[in-house]
């Protein structure tokens, strides 16, 4: 009998539940306030001011399914195990329960027949070693050993292994890895627990927050020791049904039957078919969240996957397009459990439909590029008489860059021509932009504060102020497509279809600075979500927060009130040092969407 991932995800919700965890909403894809990562790449991301102390509106104990991406390991999908997007099921204790609580209850969830009844036999686990940082978690394993693990299956193993962080700086602490036997029978006596990739899975990591880093060689306690655990649906769903692979489960298999049935069975090929499905569904999930194809940052990863995709379709020699029939399969997946999803449909299918057609018009492009460069060898060999054998990687790099054409694309061709590519110096240039990218990114929160100095925080404040402005002079369709704000400027992405007046313009800059001279007071209460959106509070994702919401509200001294935000903070708490606001620029960002820039004149 078939175990569907739905079963699964809502059991774990109902099993935390039951545990006296409020259940909160996935965040969205894209993280507000995290410099280091494109997208949330784990479930504790969106919860790491509360890992530091930060109180939750909902309390001590959450669990949910957070939305992820992670796309270091984009070259090994297709394989059995490795995805871009996948939903990891979590659940956190902010400084109450610890180690013996978090173990207990992922045993009970794993093996009771009241919920997921694996056998225990099957199960293995493995604890944190020590290293000169921080001790062996000797702890762990024996709470592993009273509940009934043999020591047999219980592993130290080093910090690469067995220690977790969001990044080099943080939150972190040891972590005890769960593993089911995948293997045939059952396990040996003194079988290889824990590192074993072809016969143990990992299922659950169960990590102990005790630190903040604050550099390679300081560690600080955290004022409470905190839990965050971490389940992967689909690995789970792929032990639960005894399969050797994620795109055997039920997430997969209905796509992967309309990708054999699009290309025709002769033309079908297991990998290129697995690397659609998985690309196709992550870009669903990132447009449904505000992405859209460019070529920088978040954006260019969703390019890259939709585009790969396209060309994975062109290798199975299917050249018509498709990509919105594989996002309506997911579209019907995803939209009862992400309201992003089913609110964002026509977006989805619009934007693949976009990048379907301006794909097919760089192909064409680049194929005419190539042709030219191919041409240029020509005439160099007629001048010189040498004859020229490679394409230069800087070439092929352009191929990539300027018209999307993968590596493999511009080596096909060129086999054509008998001719071969600088491999080597095509990933020298891209490591060479990607350095560069990183350069350009640093220092920077994507979609929010570079840093929290006292000109960035008078910014974000300002942003706060404008965007209030900005609805009150174009109305209230404008909401908040993206910022980023440092402590000289800020720049901030509206809804908005035209460009603004001068007397628009100026409109904005005087309701900032009258909001600004009135001497704001910031004001942060917990209120009901369904209350605080029907009272006018504004935000455009409504669907990541939690039942009980913090809003932000700047009143002026008499009582004016001039914005009402959900928000992370922080704030300014005297308006009157914050300067004279003054937009600088007002531009296009992309369709239907308008981009300021402005400072603060002190």
């Amino acid at each position: 009998m078939t175990i569907l991932a739905s079963e699964i995800r809502q059991k774990y919700l109902d099993f935390f539940r039951s545990k006296n965890h409020a259940i909160i909403p996935s965040s969205p894809l894209v993280p507000e306030n995290d410099p280091s990562v494109l997208f949330n790449t784990a479930g504790m991301q969106p919860l790491v001011p509360y890992l530091l102390g930060e109180p939750h509106p909902l309390g001590k104990r959450l669990a949910d399914v957070q939305k992820c991406v992670r796309t270091g390991d984009i070259d090994d999908v297709g394989d059995n195990t490795h995805l871009t997007f996948f939903e990891m099921l979590g659940n956190w204790s902010l400084g109450e329960y610890f180690k013996k609580e978090s173990i207990e209850m992922s045993w009970e969830f794993l093996t009771s027949t009241d919920w997921l009844g694996l056998d225990p036999e099957m199960i293995s686990v493995t604890v944190f070693e020590w290293d000169a940082n921080a001790p062996r978690d000797e702890e762990s394993a024996k709470i592993w050993e009273n509940i009934g693990m043999p020591t047999g299956r219980i592993a130290y193993l080093p910090a690469e292994d067995n220690w977790w962080a969001a990044g080099p700086t943080g939150p972190c602490g040891p972590d005890t890895e769960i593993f089911y036997w995948m293997g045939e029978g059952k396990p040996p006596r003194g079988s290889n627990v824990g590192t074993d990739p072809k016969n143990w899975m990992e299922i659950w990591n169960n990590v102990f927050m005790q630190y903040n880093r604050v550099d390679e060689c300081t560690l600080d306690l955290l004022p409470a020791p905190c839990v965050d655990t971490g389940m992967g649906i689909e690995r789970v769903t792929v032990t639960l049904n005894h399969l050797k692979s994620v795109y055997e489960t039920d997430l997969f298999v209905p796509v992967l039957a309309e990708i054999r049935k699009i290309v025709g069975e002769g033309n079908y090929d297991e990998r290129s078919a697995r690397i659609i499905a998985d690309h196709l569904r992550g870009a669903t999930h990132m447009i449904a969240d505000g992405v859209v194809p460019k070529n920088v940052d978040q954006w260019y990863i969703l390019r890259r996957l939709i585009r790969r995709a396209i060309r994975e379709a062109h290798k199975m020699g299917y050249e018509q397009p498709f990509t919105g029939g594989i996002a309506t399969i997911y579209i019907q997946q995803f939209s009862s459990i992400y309201a992003s999803v089913a609110d964002n449909s026509e977006k989805i299918l619009s934007e693949l439909k976009n990048e379907e057609e301006r794909f097919g018009k760089t192909l064409k492009d680049g194929v005419k590029e190539f042709e030219k460069i191919v041409g240029g060898f020509q005439i160099a060999f007629e001048r010189s008489g040498k004859k020229v054998t490679q394409i230069a990687g800087s070439k092929a790099f352009t191929l990539f860059d300027t018209y999307g054409f993968p590596l493999e694309m511009t080596i096909e061709l060129a086999r054509e021509h008998g001719l071969m590519v600088d491999v080597v110096g095509f990933e020298k240039a891209f490591s060479e932009h990607q350095e560069k990218s990183r350069t350009a990114a640093a220092g920077k929160f994507v979609g929010g504060l570079g840093d929290h100095s006292d000109d960035t925080i008078a910014l974000h404040s300002a942003c706060h102020l404008m965007l209030a402005g900005l609805r009150k002079v174009l109305w209230d369709h404008v909401h908040q497509a993206g910022s980023n704000i440092t402590a000289e400027r800020l720049r901030f992405d509206f809804t908005h279809g035209e460009k603004m007046t001068d007397e628009q313009k100026k409109a904005v800059e005087d309701y900032v600075n009258a909001a600004i001279a009135s001497g704001l007071a910031v004001s942060i209460t917990n209120e009901p979500k369904d209350q605080a959106r029907a009272s006018g509070v504004e935000w455009s994702f409504w669907e990541k927060y939690p039942d009980i919401v913090k809003v932000y509200s700047m009143v002026g001294w008499d009582g004016t009130i001039y914005s009402r935000e959900l928000c992370g903070g922080p704030h300014v708490e005297n308006s009157k040092t914050m300067g004279v606001f003054k937009i600088q620029k007002e531009e296009s960002s992309s369709a239907g969407v308008r981009r300021i820039k402005a400072v603060l004149i002190k």
